[in-house]
């Protein structure tokens, strides 16, 4: 079984080494840095972008008032706070950041308008669960705002870390994703063609162009040509061992904390059977598909918020792989090998993804559950995701930070179009878990009761975490100073340099 995993996708490699010898290496000075993607981003607008790649490539152009340190608690970024009263906090905005690409000031009045229109219905902000508790905002000068809560909330600036939009683009109900206007570390410059996107470093007015590359043995040869200069993520295990060894290129490697799960849609009568969701939990081998095709670069995770998180899970697993449990549980729920359970399992194409799903089909038939695999281009399969169009998907939380992920996906007020509990999670004691948690005294107190909430979802299992991927990226050896964030971010984007070598 392992060398058989080891061993099917070494074509891999096959394809690298002729085409290097056939086309040669041909890289020439960049005048730019070209970064490849496995997948394009969905959309540039900072109220609607979800998927990870919009996220952060909005980070490049926007700036927010709240950011987060290296402890997920959040900081100044644009602003800082006062907490006037429990349910009064005041924002003063600093002197960094308070330019938009357009050269206008950004002001209390671009705030108001951008937490205005993110709290509107007929946006349909995914975020907009999170600022339930907001109850109006006030100007106090172009400088200052208040925000007037409903009740108190001592987490509330953690909810502030939306890209700040200017208000008159919100008033004349511009496509922000056309031609967003921030006030970032990048302004916006175009799309000169489908799958690629050029923005312009405001500090020294490089030009970053993404470039959307699908195939992932083409973006290896692509930065092995130097085509390209850096790559990040989604690049099987045997590529990666197979760059480390390659002078051309070098990596950086970090412990990451994005959130891989197999996500359920309870409104379907038979993943809404507990007893289904608990065989599949017992059936997968979670730690054969870490090893082997994930290379051992990801940590098994027991809960949506990583262990060194102050709200985190556990760091022991509480899933383990029980294949004669899953038989019993499956048998009770009246399927056997005369009438086997059959699912629809739904994942992107990109072909990492589908060698896990694929391992995942393997496994659960061992059990006696037959899986039709069905995978799609990122746009179709999350348009699928978000119209709750599943019953078994696989999926990933990427760069999370804030616990107030538990209401945006766990909560029953989050059910879409207000949040994103696609999967139609109706749990009162979680719904009560959420909100003892928002409102604690203390992160001692909250942390308490997120550890609980922790342990319901393992027990109701409308997700079955999976693991937390760590973070590489590939970069030509001229790229100095790009260090990939735990989260994934492209933050590093702002600072990189090319290094010129001597002919």
């Amino acid at each position: 079984m392992i060398r058989t995993i080891q061993n099917k996708y070494n074509p891999y490699l096959s394809v690298i080494i002729l085409c290097l010898i056939f086309t040669g290496c041909n890289n020439p000075p960049p005048a730019d840095l070209r970064f490849a993607l496995s997948t394009a981003p969905l959309t540039l607008n900072p109220q609607l972008s979800a998927d990870a790649v919009a996220e952060r490539i909005v980070r490049l152009i926007y700036r927010h008032l709240v950011d987060f340190d290296a402890n997920f608690r959040p900081i100044p970024d644009l602003a800082t706070w006062e907490i006037k009263t429990p349910t009064q906090y005041r924002f003063t905005l600093g002197n960094n950041g308070r330019v938009f690409h357009d050269g206008s000031l950004l002001t209390a009045a671009d705030v108001k308008a951008t937490y205005e229109a993110l709290r509107n219905p007929e946006i349909g902000s995914p975020y907009r669960s999170a600022l339930h508790n907001l109850s109006k905002i006030n100007i106090v000068n172009q400088d200052q705002i208040d925000f007037i809560l409903t009740h108190p909330d001592p987490w509330f600036p953690s909810r502030l870390t939306h890209g700040i939009v200017p208000a008159q683009l919100i008033a004349t109900r511009r496509n922000l994703s056309d031609h967003p206007i921030g006030s970032g570390a990048f302004s916006f410059i175009g799309r000169p063609d489908e799958g690629r996107l050029q923005l312009r470093r405001v500090t020294d007015g490089l030009i970053l162009e993404f470039l959307e590359v699908k195939d992932p043995t083409v973006r290896v040869l692509k930065i092995l040509r130097g085509e390209i200069d850096l790559l990040q993520g989604d690049l099987p295990p045997e590529l990666i061992r197979y760059l480390e060894n390659r002078p051309e290129v070098k990596l950086s490697h970090t412990q990451g904390n994005t959130f891989s799960y197999l996500g359920f849609n309870l409104r379907d009568p038979t993943t809404a059977d507990i007893r289904i969701r608990r065989a599949i939990a017992y059936a997968l081998d979670r730690e054969q598909c870490r090893r082997y095709i994930l290379g051992e670069r990801a940590r098994l995770a027991s809960g949506l918020l990583p262990p060194e998180h102050w709200a985190g899970a556990s760091s022991n697993s509480k899933i383990i792989h029980d294949p004669t449990r899953a038989r019993e549980l499956l048998a009770a729920a009246g399927y056997s090998p005369q009438r086997p359970l059959r699912l629809i399992y739904k994942t992107s194409n990109d072909p990492l993804r589908v060698r896990i799903a694929t391992l995942f089909q393997r496994q659960l038939a061992q059990v006696g559950i037959q899986v039709d695999l069905r995978n799609y281009d990122w746009g179709t399969f999350y348009g699928d995701v978000r119209a709750g169009r599943f019953q078994m998907v696989s999926l990933s939380w990427v760069g999370i930070k804030n616990p107030e992920i538990f209401r945006y996906a766990f909560h029953s007020a989050s059910l879409p179009p207000e949040g994103a509990n696609r999967g139609y999670y109706l749990s009162p004691r979680a719904n009560t878990l959420i909100e003892v948690a928002e409102n604690a005294n203390s992160l001692m107190q909250a942390a308490q009761h997120y550890r609980e909430l922790h342990e319901l979802l393992l027990e109701d299992l409308p997700y079955i975490p999976l693991w937390y991927e760590d973070q590489v990226a590939i970069m030509r050896d001229s790229i100095d100073g790009y260090n990939v964030a735990t989260d994934g971010n492209y933050d590093s984007l702002a600072t990189v340099q090319i290094l010129k070598h001597a002919e």
